[in-house]
């Protein structure tokens, strides 16, 4: 009855894209629910102890996946419970995706799931809380923005690019994310980056890091051309990802909807305008204005 009722919500969810991301692909299956083993299963009743019942007041985001709730565990311990929502168009494999990649990976710069839940058609992952919740939320904050001077910026980028080297060299499974973008960037009490949200990742053995898929996944403004467009990708798909990343950190500005009065480029257009014209400093977001000598030096 479970099994039928996850492959009828994947069933009618994969099918459409919807708002900034693209669907599932569904042939993209490629673990196993013995996996899930390597970490803790928590009851769901002990979770619904631990939110009030999943009580709206306890909630403190939201992404593709669903609702995100900010808990105390029995033990004292902070966590993040993530809850699949029934609109997501995320099910059962982007669940064991997570489960099984972050179970097998250990890096300072990836967030840590604690443990999972899967009662009937509920499915919830518990992670370790996160005091400022995700980048865009303090990144594209005009106020909130000003936390992040030059040496906070400079250590966001460092700290995500340890993990993708992490993830593409030196951890126990190569994996190809697809997925990074400013939301899936989460920021500990001292500004420190973890990489979070493994659903659509993608793992590889040996040599063979790339592939094709006819159903891309990811979010706009940061998916590469080749995979946009040829459903190509490899770990270059990450990297330019990364570059998007690393774009907006610098502007405090979105890749997505950049508008520019002068000009239609989107803010990788407008980077690399800026760059031929040798007007890099009037690209960094304004509050970094007083640290462009010390920008200079960093870079």
């Amino acid at each position: 009855m479970v099994a039928y009722a996850v492959t009828k919500k994947r069933n009618r969810l994969h099918m459409k894209v919807r708002g900034d991301s693209y669907a599932r692909d569904k042939k993209d299956n490629n673990v196993q629910m013995e996996d899930l083993d390597e970490l803790p299963s928590f009851s769901l009743n002990k979770l619904i102890k631990a939110t009030d019942n999943f009580d709206i007041n306890k909630k403190i985001g939201e992404g593709g996946f669903g609702p995100v709730y900010k808990c105390v565990m029995e033990d004292g311990q902070e966590v993040a419970i993530k809850r699949l929502s029934e609109t997501s168009k995320q099910g059962l494999d982007e669940f064991k995706n997570e489960v099984i990649c972050i179970a097998k990976l250990q890096h300072r710069n990836l967030v840590k799931l604690i443990g999972y839940c899967m009662h009937g058609n509920e499915m919830i992952l518990i992670y370790e809380y996160m005091a400022n919740k995700s980048l865009d939320t303090i990144l594209f904050d005009e106020t909130k923005s000003l936390m992040l001077d030059w040496p906070r910026r400079l250590n966001i980028i460092h700290g995500i690019a340890r993990g993708i080297l992490y993830l593409h060299q030196d951890s126990r499974l190569q994996i190809i994310h697809r997925d990074l973008k400013a939301g899936n960037i989460l920021l500990d009490g001292d500004m420190n980056p973890k990489i979070s949200d493994f659903g659509l990742a993608r793992k590889f053995v040996g040599s063979d890091t790339a592939a094709m898929t006819r159903k891309v996944v990811g979010t706009y403004g940061y998916i590469s051309p080749e995979y946009a467009v040829h459903g190509r990708f490899s770990v270059k798909s990450d990297v330019f990802s990364f570059g998007v990343l690393v774009l907006e950190i610098l502007s405090g500005k979105k890749n997505k909807g950049f508008y520019h009065k002068d000009h239609n480029d989107n803010l990788l257009g407008h980077a690399w305008r800026l760059y031929k014209e040798g007007r890099t400093n009037e690209f960094m977001d304004a509050s970094l204005h007083g640290s462009a000598h010390a920008m200079s030096l960093k870079c």
